[in-house]
C-alpha cells in the first residue's frame, strides 16, 4: 500500500491518493505552482447562461481584448469543443488540462455535460476540470464524477449570509428568482453541500474568494478557515475587478493581497499565482496562446 500510494496534505491532514489522483495536482497549473511553468488548460467556453447575479460580474462574450473571467470571444457548441480539443493537443501537447469555466455557470448549461462526454470518450487521459458557483454543485456532483472530473473549483465569496446578500443579486433556483438573505443562504447551504460532496469523491477543490473591499475583506480569513477544515486543497484570493454595482470600489493592491494571503495560510494552502483566466483561456498561465488557435479556426473556414 505505502509503495501504490502517496498522500495529499488537505485539512491539515495527510489523505491516501492513488498516482492517477496525484497527477490531477502535479499537472494542473491552477493546483501546483511548479506545474504552472510546464503545463497549460485549455477552457471551452461552451456555457453561456447564468443562475445567479453577482454584483462585480458582466459576461461581455465578444470581447478580444480583456483577460477577466466570464470573458470569451464566442461562445462554442460541444462539438466545436472537441474539435478544439483536438487542435490543442495536437499543437500545444503540454497542455494536460481541459476546463469549463463560463462563461456563465456551467452546471446550469446541459452543452457542458455533453462537452465532458465527448472530450473524456476521445481524450480519457486528459484531466477535467470545473468552475462553478456551488448552487447546481450537489445535484451534478455524481456526473462530474462520471466524465473523471477531478478538480473542482468553487467561488466562495462568503460564509455569512449577512455578507453574501451584499454580494449577490439575485439566485435562481429550480425556477424561482430568490433575492436578498434568503438567496445567499441558499447558495451557502448548496455551496457547503457540494464540496463536502466533492471531497468525499476525493475531488480536488480548489475556492475562488473575490477580495473586495468595505464588503468582505475582513471576513475572508474566515472563508479560508471554514474550506480548509471542510478539505477543500487550495484557495486563490482574487483581487476584484470594479464593475457593475462595485464599480466605485478601488481594488485592493498586490501588497494587500499578498497580506490577505498570508493571513489565510494558516489554514490552507495557497495559490499565489492566479491569472485570473478567461473562459476562453488557452496555454500556459500568463502564456495565452487563444487568439491565434482561434485565427487559425476562422482562417480555415473562410478558405
Amino acid at each position: 500500500m505505502a509503495d501504490e500510494y502517496r498522500t495529499a496534505t488537505i485539512g491539515g491532514r495527510e489523505v491516501p491518493y492513488d498516482p492517477e489522483q496525484l497527477r490531477k495536482i502535479s499537472e494542473h497549473p491552477c493546483y501546483s505552482d511548479k506545474a504552472c511553468h510546464a503545463f497549460g488548460r485549455c477552457h471551452l467556453p461552451v456555457a453561456p447562461r447564468c443562475n445567479i447575479q453577482c454584483n462585480y460580474c458582466i459576461r461581455d462574450y465578444d470581447c478580444v481584448n480583456e483577460s477577466r473571467p466570464g470573458v470569451t470571444s464566442r461562445v462554442l457548441t460541444p462539438e466545436e469543443g472537441l474539435d478544439l480539443v483536438r487542435r490543442v493537443v495536437r499543437d500545444f501537447p503540454y497542455v494536460k488540462v481541459i476546463g469549463i469555466a463560463g462563461p456563465g455557470e456551467p452546471l446550469a448549461n446541459p452543452e457542458t455535460f455533453e462537452t465532458l462526454r465527448l472530450v473524456h470518450d476521445e481524450f480519457p487521459h486528459l484531466i477535467m476540470c470545473i468552475s462553478t458557483n456551488g448552487l447546481l454543485l450537489p445535484e451534478y456532483i455524481e456526473e462530474l464524477a462520471k466524465y473523471d472530473v477531478g478538480n473542482v473549483t468553487v467561488t466562495l465569496n462568503a460564509v455569512d449570509p449577512a455578507i453574501g446578500e451584499k454580494i449577490y443579486s439575485w439566485v435562481e433556483y429550480e425556477g424561482k428568482r430568490h433575492h436578498g438573505r434568503e438567496a445567499a443562504e441558499l447558495l451557502l447551504s448548496q455551496q457547503f453541500r457540494g464540496i463536502e460532496m466533492a471531497v468525499a469523491k476525493k475531488m480536488f477543490v480548489k475556492i475562488n474568494t473575490v477580495y473586495i473591499p468595505g464588503i468582505n475583506d475582513e471576513h475572508i480569513p474566515a472563508i479560508a478557515k471554514k474550506v480548509g477544515e471542510m478539505g477543500a486543497f487550495t484557495f486563490n484570493v482574487i483581487p476584484l475587478i470594479p464593475q457593475y454595482k462595485f464599480a466605485d470600489i478601488t481594488p485592493p493592491t498586490p501588497a494587500e493581497k499578498r497580506e490577505m494571503q498570508d493571513k489565510c495560510a494558516p489554514y490552507i494552502k495557497q495559490m499565489r499565482h492566479c491569472a485570473r483566466c478567461r473562459a476562453d483561456a488557452i496555454g500556459k498561465l500568463g502564456q495565452d496562446v487563444q487568439s491565434c488557435v482561434y485565427q487559425q479556426m476562422k482562417d480555415e473556414k473562410t478558405e
